[in-house]
């Protein structure tokens, strides 16, 4: 089992629903090592009574990783805590954020910033469970309960309790009214709520989350909070972690677009002897080229060949070879991360 509570975190990349699987994950740790990255949430039903090794399976190579988990009820978040340390997770992490009716008719995520308690008792049970680190990521707040102080009053409840480490995404949420799409659009992005948490509680460690989208971003919060996550600009264009790990963390001999297909391609064929489609794997990679010559025709070809069930690894080949072909394309000699 590892364990690493000291975990890096000025940088991580967002937990996604539908989106940051093990294989997102696995492309994404080929490109940047010192990322913290989470998986999708998970309910504490999926993990207590269903097929465990589906959520919970990992590779190795994904560490440092953290479990983000689904739930309220103080038992069994302690239950799924312990699973997850024993799984090999370096840290688990408590969804206070999502707004969406499924998530609130279960009594979890963004509703449960009403609950401060609940969520209190939850780490305090999580905790008493395990020795790795137990995190919460959370909203500015909900509806009508959305002004600074009542997100400081539920951070020192919970704080209270164990948790050392918040998330927070610099938006509130609408829990009637805006789908989860327009609640990570329309509520408006506040990181001076952010800031000013970070500034009155320096002994917590405080991530921002939210709209973050260059690594002059990252840098410019970097400078008011502990560290950034990134979420939907990850896989829009994913490349664009290099640039974070070449300004933030000093990184140097950055592979090129096509080392990381190169890369990225012996993972295909190994999930792909496991009978698992050719199409949850590259579907992490359709941003990849994003704003380079022949982007347009990679994610086309992609997507056309992939739809066939027996697709193999000749589709990347081939989709490679397409991008190369392309007298504008830059070459992997001298392409500069963008």
């Amino acid at each position: 089992m590892m364990l690493m509570n000291n975990i890096d975190r000025r940088f991580s990349v967002a937990p996604m629903m539908d989106w940051t699987d093990k294989h997102c994950r696995y492309l994404l740790r080929l490109m940047f090592p010192e990322a913290l990255l989470y998986t999708e949430m998970v309910v504490t039903g999926a993990i207590l009574y269903g097929e465990r090794a589906r959520f919970l399976d990992f590779n190795a190579a994904e560490h440092p990783l953290a479990l983000q988990l689904g739930g309220s009820d103080p038992a069994e978040m302690a239950a799924c805590a312990r699973i997850a340390q024993d799984w090999g997770y370096n840290e688990v992490n408590i969804n206070v954020g999502c707004p969406s009716d499924r998530v609130q008719a279960g009594i979890f995520g963004a509703c449960l910033m009403a609950q401060p308690q609940r969520v209190a008792d939850c780490v305090r049970a999580m905790r008493d469970q395990v020795e790795i680190p137990v995190t919460v990521k959370c909203r500015l707040g909900i509806d009508d309960m959305d002004d600074y102080d009542d997100l400081r009053r539920f951070v020192d409840h919970v704080a209270a309790a164990g948790c050392e480490v918040f998330i927070v995404h610099a938006r509130k949420a609408w829990l009637q009214g805006l789908s989860p799409k327009e609640n990570r659009e329309v509520p408006p992005l506040m990181y001076d709520n952010v800031y000013r948490l970070k500034r009155e509680r320096t002994d917590l460690s405080i991530t921002i989350n939210g709209g973050i989208k260059t690594v002059d971003d990252c840098v410019e919060h970097l400078n008011h909070v502990d560290g950034v996550m990134i979420g939907r600009e990850v896989y829009n264009n994913p490349f664009a972690l290099l640039d974070v790990r070449r300004q933030i963390f000093g990184a140097t001999n950055l592979p090129s677009r096509v080392e990381i297909v190169e890369r990225y391609i012996p993972y295909i064929e190994s999930q792909l002897a496991n009978d698992v489609f050719l199409k949850y794997m590259t579907r992490p990679m359709l941003g990849l080229f994003q704003g380079m010559p022949g982007a347009r025709h990679w994610r086309r070809y992609i997507c056309e060949q992939v739809c066939n069930k027996t697709a193999g690894i000749n589709v990347l080949h081939n989709a490679l070879q397409i991008v190369l072909r392309n007298p504008e394309f830059v070459s992997s000699s001298t392409e500069v991360v963008s």
